[in-house]
């Protein structure tokens, strides 16, 4: 079936690992700390074990993001058979501000803008996506922060939050992200549209995500495809 990207109105993005390369971010904060350790296991399993610690922590009693890196970091610790010190504990958090970009993503939220009303909606703290959203040129008209509502995506409560405060139709609300778990999983089940940016395209598994067989309405491999595709009408 077709996707007629002209129907909507809003477009609703994930951030970290969408638009923010988190990958490289986390790999380029954890590969130091691990090697001062004596640890150096090779970067998709780092991923794998960030992905298990940081979904089973979000799945508990809410807390904040910060929090979240900080309990990643010692689970680390714990797997590898160290205890990081109070300053090794911010490793994360310090660094998540200057997680960059992906090449094409300014370009096409802006691009994007000039036809859709743009939201995101993620798993962070206000304060820390405050200076992501510099990086980003600060192109949303709604942010929906996992702070906001007390809960971490995939739970469905921070969409909903986000469909409020868009006000609009959700037939007119299209879903995009990279993370199948997070993101594609849950708002498919609300009845969203969705579209997957595949950013791992080439590697094996699903790098700092949890598994996902979840299906998008559309696959595209970065942003600057999806802005192309959504000025030249439905899409297969």
């Amino acid at each position: 079936m077709a996707l007629d990207l002209g129907r909507f109105e809003a477009l609703t993005f994930d951030c970290f690992g969408t638009l923010i390369d988190w990958e490289s971010g986390i790999l380029n904060a954890l590969r130091p700390l691990l090697g001062n350790h004596g640890a150096e296991p090779d970067d998709e399993k780092v991923l794998r074990i960030y992905a298990g610690l940081e979904s089973e922590l979000e799945r508990g009693p809410y807390r904040t993001y910060r929090m979240v890196l900080r309990e990643v970091v010692r689970g680390f610790g714990r797997r590898f058979g160290f205890e990081p010190s109070a300053d090794e504990v911010l490793t994360l958090e310090d660094s998540l501000p200057l997680w960059p970009a992906f090449p094409d993503t300014v370009a096409a939220l802006a691009a994007l803008g000039r036809t859709y009303r743009l939201a995101v909606i993620s798993n962070v703290d206000d304060d820390l996506f405050a200076d992501t959203a510099k990086t980003l040129g600060d192109p949303f008209e709604i942010v929906v922060t996992a702070e906001q509502v007390g809960a971490y995506k995939p739970s469905p409560v921070v969409f909903d939050r986000a469909i409020e405060l868009i006000g609009t139709s959700q037939d007119a609300v299209l879903h995009v992200a990279q993370s199948l778990y997070h993101d594609i999983e849950p708002a498919l089940g609300l009845g969203l549209a969705t579209v997957w940016v595949n950013r791992r395209g080439g590697k094996v598994g699903f790098g700092a995500t949890p598994e996902s067989a979840a299906v998008p309405d559309l696959t595209v491999p970065d942003l600057e495809t999806l802005a192309k595709l959504a000025l030249e009408g439905p899409v297969s």
